[in-house]
């Protein structure tokens, strides 16, 4: 069956090409569009979709209202996913995003929407509970937290920086592997060590861990 989807964006143009997209593809069964926070949270009880794809800015304030929807969304809703496109990266809304939990939530920049597959493999991933984040967002809180004196990151040898930037992106082990020419078990071991040196407690799930690393990239 096709993953019902409630669409928010609030510019016509930008709204229409991801309509025609999401239209083009059977996988996805578009039942609501909205232009601003009220209409969206309207659509969403109205429909009760699986997935809600929305932009980050949107009327009345043109601010935060992506973050502020998901997260009423994933109170009210829990079973729905959302992923959020924003234009830029902006670290601040990532970390307001995900502080409160990663389970269904995805944020990527809207240049990714060109990628059909990638946009459907995001939908489908918060769709079963799961997380994404853009790898160009994890880049930017990454170089930005190296930069700092003092950065745990400091700690890790690049293969561990390497592999710690698939974990954020919400990869399995067998994934992280798979893209490093690791096998499962070396790519464990980095993990352990890497949680080992940066103070976190190490959690299987993948949900978590990616809630880790983006609570460590928040600290100051």
């Amino acid at each position: 069956m096709p993953i019902s989807l409630v669409l928010a964006e609030d510019s016509y143009i930008v709204r229409e090409g991801i309509r025609l997209l999401l239209e083009a593809a059977d996988e996805v069964d578009l039942v609501g569009i909205a232009e601003n926070l009220d209409e969206l949270l309207v659509a969403v009880e109205k429909h009760r979709p699986e997935v809600v794809l929305t932009d980050i800015r949107m009327p009345p304030t043109w601010t935060d209202e992506g973050v502020r929807a998901t997260l009423e969304i994933r109170s009210r809703w829990p079973e729905t996913g959302v992923v959020v496109l924003s234009q830029y990266v902006e670290s601040g809304y990532v970390l307001d995003l995900f502080e409160k939990g990663t389970t269904g939530i995805a944020y990527l920049l809207k240049e990714r929407v060109a990628d059909l597959h990638e946009l459907l493999g995001a939908i489908n991933r918060v769709r079963e509970g799961g997380s994404v984040v853009d790898p160009r967002v994890v880049d930017v809180l990454i170089a930005a937290r190296a930069k700092q004196a003092g950065s745990k990151l400091k700690r890790l040898t690049p293969r561990e920086t390497e592999v710690l930037e698939h974990v954020a992106e919400g990869k399995t082990n067998a994934v992280i592997g798979r893209d490093l020419y690791l096998s499962e078990r070396a790519v464990e071991k980095h993990i352990n060590s890497i949680f080992t040196k940066l103070d976190l407690a190490f959690e299987q799930d993948a949900n978590k861990r990616v809630r880790a690393v983006v609570l460590w990239l928040a600290e100051h």
